[in-house]
């Protein structure tokens, strides 16, 4: 790994430190259109900086991003924190309500975005006075990106910015209802060094790939700021991860570390790829939603490569929880990641003990200091520098943290608690079940009760399946968690980032069972 400097802004740590370190030459992004060195990388940036300063962008102001994965994605996030500016991504798979409330929300001054995006978008631009330009990518206009990149300098000093000078925002995912921008600064990319180095052990030599897309903290960390932290190379793929697809690409470009999410590592299992197919990756990663033990132990019979889950969350860009490459727990988050203090607490904000689930606070060096237009929020989740992140987990005695859920998703029936994750456990045992999800919500006269949601493997028969399920419940649970009816659907709600939305399921069971249902 190149040396990096002490400049607060952090950009340079990324590209400028390689080229200056004799790395200019070094493969920084692939893609399907062939790689791109540091040089050819930190120039692109240092073009795009320009061409954002010339259409007025100063320090400090937005530059949103609405773009699929690539070049042009990384130079325009690079060339904006360049100049000081703050980079907003914006999630694709959104429709134009949702891209027009975060361009007003973050007063985005410019939006880079391409034709097909725009073309949805465009009836609802004259309500963002705040946006000054639209600029596309990649249709080969005058005023397009890449003709602004042409005609712009590639000599661009990065701008002398505090350390705590905002970098980015990254949009919550809204699992629980509407996103809010999560605020980070330029010391926090370089936190990437406890988990991509200290964890992973992240060299030049490593090739990354993420199913999951740049919008995401979780690929945006590990796909893009750890591999060129390190001076490595990643992939990056504008279309959406399918599994034979990605078979393909890994296949082509031999990644090292490979990264996903617990469903999507379970889709390609389903796929039957050949046991092959990731002889090259040292390491699989797995976060956004607790990993189930079936797909852990089931992909490395598979493949022979082992899942480090972990936990990280939009607010932290990278893990503060992971199992550890040969050392890794299935069933398991993992152990805090260097850097990273770990709290379990108490409703009441006591310390619990070990066996007794509580809500993981963390302190750790890539948090974000709040969110930006929610102080309430903000004053919640934020205190005395330690980050309330809502999941709810519990310590063994060998110190491995295991998932329970998220704190708003358990409920009481009967007066006794019910965590989704222990009957969700118990409904993943049976071979015919791919996916399951449990919610609380009322029945006849308003009482709480436990409802499931299913998805079965492909041969499953559905009638028999259901019943199969509620007698496996009626066996291992106690009352109070066993479903109070089973629904078999082909998928389960999810963000973009491959999150279960369990307030859709909720809103589900009121829709279409407005007085309770029976089983």
């Amino acid at each position: 790994m190149t040396g990096h400097t002490a400049m607060a802004n952090a950009v340079p740590a990324f590209l400028d430190d390689h080229v200056a370190a004799g790395g200019g030459a070094r493969p920084a992004v692939v893609t399907a259109d062939g790689p791109t060195t540091y040089g050819e990388l930190r120039a692109l940036a240092c073009r795009t900086g320009n061409a954002l300063r010339g259409l007025g962008v100063e320090s400090g102001q937005r530059v949103a991003l609405l773009l699929p994965d690539g070049l042009g994605w990384t130079a325009v996030f690079f060339g904006a924190l360049r100049i000081g500016a703050v980079a907003v991504p914006l999630n694709t798979r959104l429709g134009a309500a949702d891209w027009a409330a975060m361009l007003a929300d973050s007063a985005a001054r410019v939006l880079v975005t391409d034709p097909a995006l725009l073309a949805d978008l465009a009836p609802r631009l004259g309500d963002l006075p705040c946006l000054a330009h639209v600029i596309v990518a990649g249709g080969g206009a005058a005023t397009g990106l890449e003709a602004l990149q042409a005609r712009a300098s590639d000599a661009l000093p990065a701008e002398a910015v505090d350390g705590d000078a905002m970098a980015f925002w990254l949009y919550t995912s809204g699992t629980t209802g509407g996103p809010k921008a999560a605020i980070h600064r330029h010391r926090d990319l370089l936190a990437c060094r406890h988990y991509g180095i200290d964890v992973l052990g992240a060299t030049e030599e490593d090739r990354t790939f993420a199913t999951s897309k740049l919008f995401f903290a979780y690929a945006l960390g590990n796909a893009l700021l750890v591999p060129l932290f390190v001076g490595a190379r990643t992939f990056l793929d504008p279309r959406w991860a399918e599994p034979d697809a990605v078979a393909r690409s890994v296949t082509a470009f031999r990644p090292t570390l490979f990264f996903s999410v617990p469903t999507f590592y379970a889709r390609m299992l389903r796929a039957e790829l050949p046991p092959d197919t990731f002889r090259s990756v040292r390491a699989c990663v797995s976060a956004g939603e607790r990993l189930p033990v079936d797909v852990y132990e089931s992909w490395r019979a598979r493949f022979g490569v082992e899942i480090l889950d972990g936990l990280g969350a939009t607010e932290t860009i990278f893990m503060v929880l992971s199992n550890r490459p040969g050392a890794s727990r299935g069933g398991s988050a993992g152990r805090p990641v260097p850097g990273t203090e770990v709290l379990l607490l108490d409703a009441e904000g006591r310390a619990v003990p070990d066996g007794t689930a509580g809500v993981l606070h963390v302190r750790t060096p890539s948090a974000s200091p709040g969110y930006w237009n929610h102080p309430d929020h903000t004053r919640r989740t934020f205190v005395d520098g330690w980050f309330r992140t809502g999941d709810l987990l519990t310590r063994d005695a060998d110190g491995f943290y295991h998932h329970q859920g998220r704190a708003d998703d358990v409920f009481k029936v009967a007066g006794q608690w019910v965590t989704p994750a222990d009957v969700e456990r118990v409904l993943l045992a049976h071979p015919a079940v791919a996916e399951a999800a449990v919610v609380g919500a009322a029945e006849s006269g308003g009482l709480v009760k436990p409802f499931a949601f299913v998805v079965a493997r492909n041969d499953a028969r559905g009638e028999r399946l259901a019943d199969e399920l509620t007698a496996l419940a009626a066996e291992r649970l106690p009352p109070h968690q066993r479903p109070r009816r089973i629904a078999l659907v082909d998928e389960l709600p999810r963000t973009a980032t491959g999150k279960l939305q369990r307030f859709v399921l909720r809103d589900r069971v009121e829709r279409t069972y407005p007085q309770g249902g029976h089983k």
